[in-house]
């Protein structure tokens, strides 16, 4: 007997993403869709952006974990369209984030269609970053590039930590 979608769901919810291991990939958005074709279980999944260097790694931890649990007919899918989106990272995860010593992404700033919001989104302009560690709003960004691609150096200017924010797209 096939497993159920909803099985399918939680299996893939305790798949830690390989870059910030205290969020699954159903916490950060990316696994789109989960059905049968016929009686291949199909995966569609959205990376955080075309170039991800994790794509392929998420890609085989997926199916690792699903023939693990006995799935022997899967295909996964790629699905570029629409773009994911930090909107699409669960309130649990921005928590983890948090905890973890990221800043998660600014509420409201994920793609939605409007240029002024996406330009302040790239350049980080009039955005308030809070500190994971002190909660401090008087932080400035060192680079905007930080340990991974998808995340921006900050440095909070009243504990001194380092950290990094998980930039928005």
């Amino acid at each position: 007997m096939a497993a159920s979608v909803e099985q399918v769901w939680a299996w893939l919810g305790e798949v830690p993403d390989p870059e910030i291991p205290v969020i699954s990939l159903t916490d950060l958005g990316i696994i789109r869709d989960v059905a049968y074709d016929g009686g291949t279980l199909v995966v569609t999944v959205t990376p955080t952006y075309s170039g991800c260097p994790a794509t392929s790694l998420i890609n085989l931890e997926i199916e690792a974990k699903l023939r693990e649990k006995g799935i022997e007919d899967l295909r996964l899918e790629r699905r570029l369209s629409p773009p994911w989106t930090t909107d699409w990272i669960n309130p649990e995860a921005r928590e983890a984030l948090k905890s973890f010593g990221i800043a998660p992404p600014v509420d409201g700033t994920g793609a939605d269609g409007v240029l002024a919001g996406r330009v302040a989104r790239m350049t980080g302009s009039n955005l308030v970053i809070a500190c994971p560690r002190c909660g401090s709003t008087h932080t400035e960004k060192i680079s905007q590039f930080g340990s991974t691609p998808c995340k921006a150096s900050y440095r909070c200017k009243d504990c001194l930590d380092p950290f990094d924010y998980f930039k928005c797209i």
